[in-house]
């Protein structure tokens, strides 16, 4: 994976294009506090709610606690889409990012390991503690997505699935307990957070405002890319011949859009956080409001299409949306890479995607 690598004009954040000078400190305290904490807080009480949810379907099992749990988990599954396109400070420790999301999984290792974990009923397999130390693909939302919408999912409402219910329980435990992790990661006061905000000579991490400042642009346009070539490029075809329904994040659950929509809605969300509008000039404001609009507009057309994946790419209009969800990626992308960047003095020219 090639590090982010885009090179400011200057030592400090806001070039002299900009209107009002802004120091790197308060941009990066703005996006920690105005949104990255906030956003893993709201996680860490969804996944504490699924967690709680799938312990009350294993304790009564009913169709009623199964589409509680179900709903628990499309919740907390959107929760984590907000923040999972943030890919350093405490999610990148003990592997955590990996162990919440195997994704993308073209081989299907996890899904091979979570239907032999079910077969054989690993005793491993159903202790929060012990699975939090097996193979990342078992770990996180992957596994229990399967778990409660994969094939024989159903007897979870009855007895009969008493076991499987203990697996996914051990699972959404683990994902409770690394949403917390990371939630306090964020909020110790000497943790990443103080390193982030602080960048000096004397910051082994970022030596100077224009690297601190890289990094959260970084999470723009590297998310904005993850979103358009890994997530929706991954099931749409350029022809609907060459669409890949069960190649979406969250096809079983019928999560998949309401996952982009949160991508766009969480990298809105630290955009308006961060203030990076307020260093514009009056004359380039438009690019702020460029941004703003098309990521209302591209969450907006994600949540619009609805139903199975397989339905939904064969349907005209709803397959429409979803290119035009493309085309809204990518012009976002021309915003942030070109246009935001041209504002900023720097040089976008980078990609942490194409595995150099």
């Amino acid at each position: 994976m090639k590090a982010p690598a885009l090179a400011f004009t200057l030592s400090l954040f806001m070039p002299v294009a900009a209107h009002a000078a802004m120091p790197a400190s308060d941009v990066i305290g703005q996006a920690i506090d105005g949104f990255i904490r906030p956003a893993y807080g709201d996680l860490a009480e969804r996944t504490a709610a699924l967690e709680k949810s799938v312990e009350a379907l294993c304790a009564t099992p009913s169709q009623a606690s199964l589409d509680a749990a179900r709903a628990g988990f499309a919740q907390a599954a959107q929760g984590w889409a907000k923040v999972e396109l943030i890919m350093f400070g405490p999610i990148r420790e003990d592997n955590r990012l990996e162990r919440m999301l195997f994704w993308p999984d073209r081989k299907s290792i996890g899904l091979k390991q979570v239907q032999a974990a079910l077969a054989s009923k690993d005793p491993d397999a159903a202790d929060a503690e012990k699975i939090a130390r097996k193979s990342v693909a078992m770990q996180g939302f992957g596994a229990l997505e399967y778990v409660l919408f994969g094939t024989d999912a159903d007897e979870l409402a009855t007895p009969e699935g008493a076991w499987r219910c203990t697996f996914g329980a051990a699972v959404a435990g683990n994902i409770a307990t690394i949403s917390a992790d990371v939630r306090d990661g964020w909020n110790k006061p000497d943790g990443f957070a103080a390193i982030w905000s602080n960048p000096g000579p004397d910051n082994l991490t970022y030596r100077n405002g224009a690297e601190a400042v890289t990094e959260l642009m970084g999470v723009f346009i590297n998310g904005l890319e993850m979103v358009r070539d890994v997530r929706l490029k991954g099931f749409l075809g350029l022809r609907p011949e060459k669409d890949k329904p069960k190649q979406a994040l969250y096809w079983r659950s019928q999560g998949t859009t309401a996952s982009l929509a949160a991508n766009l809605e969480g990298l809105g969300g630290l955009f308006r956080a961060s203030h990076l509008a307020d260093a514009l000039s009056p004359e380039s404001r438009w690019i702020s409001e460029s941004i703003e609009i098309q990521f209302a507009n591209g969450a907006e057309a994600a949540r619009s299409v609805k139903g199975p994946m397989e339905e939904a790419l064969a349907d005209p209009a709803r397959r429409e949306k979803l290119d035009y969800l493309g085309t809204v990626t990518s012009s976002l992308s021309n915003l942030f890479g070109v246009r935001l960047s041209g504002e900023f003095g720097l040089t976008a020219g980078f990609s942490s995607l194409d595995g150099d």
